[in-house]
């Protein structure tokens, strides 16, 4: 902390390695706090550390990371974990931004974005409630600078300007910074580095003013000295003698000491080639406003959004309309509840239970209830499994596929453990609402609806199911778009190949294959100049949504349900086709990206 503070007005290409190491390994965290896998959190820690000298070797797992900084002379080792795990794909597409920001002021090329001048702008504006207003702003200026034929810096500079003043005009007066939408952060960004090292920078400032203060007084007592001991001298003889008593007294002087005793070394003359002008006050400063950004739906909406996906899921697995309503009250229910329970720091094993204990609760209440009225509705005992599905942790599922992919097992594996936790936790709840109200869920009933009929509703109910998930897991709008159409082909020819006898793991196979050639080729367009650059996302914002409805949760429940019974036949029989259309999502996944990567391609 004494290293961080002596520098924390330093340009950071000019801080010794503690506060380098600071914002490499924050940059990491947060990426790990909004649910990436660990071969995604490396790859951001090296971004950060390759224009600043620093190699880095990192161990990421769930919820912590070891990583040993060194610049060729010094080393430091950093341990930092955070309390749970969530999910946020806002803050995932911001920090390619922060990336491309942070290397380009120091001089090196952007990496994620083609067009620097969008990263550059959304970090002059993070107090934003909508960056990707912002964003989109930034890109249109560019466009219409292009048009008129003006200078690439010109361009560059008046559509950040120009864009920023715009996006002031509908920002949101209220302070958009919070806590973490579904992680239980520690805060540690505000105390230790914003409170602690401000402070302490603040008196470093003070009583460097006072050691000022007290030199020149010095320097007039010994020029007055001076003169009284060389009262012949001239003025140009006098300076001389000064200068040179002054030299002597530096050269036995004891050099001041810069950092503590473990970094004891005066970092002045060990400048990096790219030294820029970002400090290590403005690294951290924008990293706080990343950190701490307000969650971009309310409970309520949010809630809306899971009852929508969730709905939309029945209806992908066979449901019909009274299924539908059912699972739709229920999972926006639960959802609501389970962001309210979040926002106080409860266990998530323990909201999981009660969340979709409810959720399970309120579908067969309300089927109940339309049965005063259609006793039809009494028979859909399935529905209440489509209530539980939004719960179904995506993200881990498929980053510990990804993550086993690129040989990182420990990560890899401990995701898988916490994705069948949360499973497990689920089933149990809803299991023990089934014993308690007598429910017999044996299937949805065959709609028997036209082929065309039936390919376009699920078009549109899979653009709704991705759509949903994509807000719950806090993407922008625009984003949510992007992976619902991409969710919406490619679910839809899952669904079709599966009626025509293709096996249900294969279907999952070419699903997630064709997820992540589409998010990669969306990607691509924007690079290239096909696409607006602020529509540049994350393909891990992208697959994930678009494939988290293939998971198949009402397998996983069917497996539950049946190893309750005792009948142990069964409930094998439904875990292991769970298990086979589970390995298949990741698998497919990992194939796009060895297909159009070569970073994934090759084993260097």
């Amino acid at each position: 902390m004494e290293d961080i503070e002596r520098d924390w007005d330093k340009p950071i290409a000019e801080a010794g390695i503690a506060a380098k190491a600071s914002v490499i390994v924050r940059v990491g965290l947060l990426d790990l706090s909004a649910g990436t896998g660990s071969f995604r959190v490396r790859e951001m820690m090296h971004r950060i550390a390759y224009p600043l000298g620093v190699h880095v070797r990192a161990d990421v797992n769930l919820t912590d990371i070891e990583a040993a900084c060194t610049d060729g002379k010094n080393r430091i080792t950093e341990v930092i974990d955070l309390p749970s795990t969530g999910v946020n794909t806002e803050r995932i597409w911001l920090l390619e931004h922060y990336a491309d920001w942070f290397s380009v002021n120091l001089g090196e090329e952007s990496m994620y974005h083609a067009q620097p001048e969008v990263s550059q702008g959304l970090m002059q504006h993070l107090d934003t409630k909508d960056a990707s207003q912002v964003s989109a702003n930034l890109s249109k200026q560019l466009r219409e600078e292009e048009k008129t034929g003006s200078t690439a810096v010109e361009s560059g500079q008046d559509a950040v300007l120009d864009a920023l003043e715009a996006a002031s005009e509908h920002t949101d007066p209220g302070d958009p910074r919070a806590h973490q939408l579904h992680v239980h952060e520690t805060d540690w960004s505000q105390s230790a580095m914003a409170q602690s090292l401000a402070a302490r920078a603040a008196d470093e400032q003070a009583r460097e003013a006072e050691q000022v203060e007290e030199q020149s007084q010095t320097a007039q007592s010994a020029s007055d000295a001076m003169e009284s001991d060389f009262p012949d001298a001239t003025p140009s003889q006098t300076a001389q003698k000064s200068a040179a008593s002054r030299k002597h007294k530096l050269a036995h002087r004891k050099p001041p000491k810069e950092y503590a005793e473990h970094f004891d070394y005066a970092d002045g003359n060990s400048k990096t080639k790219n030294a820029g002008g970002i400090t290590v006050r403005q690294a951290h400063e924008r990293l706080d406003m990343i950190e701490h950004r307000k969650p971009l739906y309310s409970p309520a909406f949010a809630g809306l959004a899971s009852a929508i996906a969730c709905a939309s899921f029945v209806f992908l697995l066979g449901g019909g309309p009274y299924d539908m309503i059912g699972a739709f009250v229920g999972a926006g229910l639960g959802h609501w509840l389970r962001r309210r329970l979040f926002a106080h720091h409860l266990n998530q094993f323990f909201v999981t239970f009660v969340c979709v204990a409810l959720a399970a609760l309120a579908c067969t209440g309300t089927l109940r209830l339309i049965g005063l009225f259609d006793p039809i509705a009494l028979q859909h005992d399935t529905a209440y499994i489509g209530a539980m599905l939004f719960v179904i942790p995506g993200f881990p599922l498929i980053t510990s596929g990804l993550d086993m992919a690129k040989i990182d097992f420990p990560s890899g594996i401990q995701r898988l453990a916490y994705f069948l936790c949360i499973v497990l936790m689920a089933t149990l709840a809803g299991w023990m609402v089934a014993t308690i109200v007598h429910l017999n869920p044996t299937g949805f009933e065959p709609l028997g609806l036209n082929v065309w009929v039936n390919g376009a509703l699920r078009f549109l109910f899979a653009f709704l199911g991705v759509w949903g998930f994509s807000v719950m897991f806090n993407s922008p709008q625009r984003m949510c778009l992007v992976a619902a159409v991409i969710g919406a082909i490619t679910d839809t020819l899952r669904l079709e190949l599966v009626d025509v006898g293709v096996p249900a793991e294969a279907g999952a196979f070419i699903g997630a294959l064709l997820a992540g050639l589409l998010a990669t080729a969306w990607r691509s367009s924007v690079r290239k100049g096909w696409l607006a650059p602020h529509l540049g996302y994350p393909r891990i914002c992208l697959t994930v949504p678009s494939i988290v409805i293939m998971v198949p949760g009402l397998y996983m429940y069917q497996a539950m349900f049946h190893l309750g019974s005792f009948d142990t036949q069964s409930a094998l029989d439904w875990a292991f086709r769970a298990f086979m259309v589970i390995i298949c999502l990741p698998i497919g996944l990992a194939m796009a990206r060895v297909i159009t990567d070569k970073s994934w391609r090759y084993d260097i």
